[in-house]
């Protein structure tokens, strides 16, 4: 049996959300319990409660010890403001879990991963089921939890380079703080949604002095770009060979992630699908 605790370190969901993605699960996996914790669904203003109430329930499903993983239930902003104190405040029963988000989320994983606590998992989160292939996108990400192989579950380009996968914003922003983890020799991959392609630019420029030594980069989707008042010139695979060639960092190609129910699996360093929980 794979237990899985889902909080909201960011924005709150819905009951209703809930209750459609429990049923989900328990038709699909009856080995999988999912125990939505009731911090998901209190709101203060932008947030799923204050700092405090989403840092008490981060630690009550991380540092519990009869969980096997910890789902972050959506994105929006917020995970940042909690990131760095979680992560002084876990303890041994942490270390074994997965911690399985994207987004805002990635402010979570980054902490995490820097601090070598834990298994980071960029994937699917709980408010993808609201995506036309929705359900799909939350079983790729309960059966990867639940230690489940299969070539549908992972971001195909996964090889023996230890790899991280960010949304671009999130990464940029991590960019120099206390957060970032060292991320040298590895496959670093992006992804964006609802950016202009001059932002996305902006972005690459405030990242990438930060990523001398990495293995190389990877570009996930950038989707939902809203139309300027000018064109950009530069499409955005462009734009990130561009700053690639600044910065002599080698451009990969391409990776299958994004924010669509197509997202895929990216397990944070050398793990792999096999030694999940």
């Amino acid at each position: 049996m794979t237990r899985i605790a889902i909080c909201a370190p960011a924005r709150p969901i819905t009951r209703d959300l809930a209750d459609a993605v429990s049923a989900l699960v328990a038709r699909e996996m009856a080995d999988v319990t999912l125990n939505f914790h009731a911090q998901c669904f209190v709101e203060d203003g932008h947030f799923a409660g204050n700092d405090a109430a989403r840092l008490a329930a981060l630690l009550d499903c991380a540092n519990d010890p009869g969980t096997d993983a910890v789902w972050i239930a959506r994105g929006g902003y917020g995970s940042n403001r909690i990131a760095a104190e979680a992560v002084t405040r876990l303890n041994a029963a942490a270390s074994s879990k997965t911690f399985l988000g994207y987004s805002d989320g990635g402010y979570l994983l980054a902490a995490l991963y820097r601090a070598g606590i834990g298994r980071p998992v960029h994937g699917p989160i709980v408010v993808d089921m609201v995506r036309d292939g929705g359900e799909a996108a939350i079983l790729r990400s309960v059966r990867f939890m639940a230690g489940m192989d299969g070539a549908d579950l992972c971001e195909p380009s996964l090889d023996s380079c230890p790899r991280v996968a960010f949304n671009l914003t999130t990464l940029a922003i991590l960019a120099g703080t206390s957060l970032m983890p060292d991320l040298a020799g590895h496959v670093v991959m992006v992804e964006e949604v609802a950016e202009h392609l001059y932002a996305i630019d902006r972005l690459f420029f405030t990242l990438m002095p930060h990523l001398s030594g990495i293995a190389g980069l990877r570009l996930g989707r950038i989707s939902c770009v809203p139309e300027n008042d000018r064109p950009f010139g530069h499409n955005a695979e462009q734009i990130a060979r561009d700053w690639c060639a600044r910065a002599g960092v080698p451009f990969l190609g391409f990776a299958d992630i994004g924010h669509d129910a197509d997202n895929k699996v990216v397990p944070f360093g050398l793990a792999s699908p096999a030694s999940a929980p």
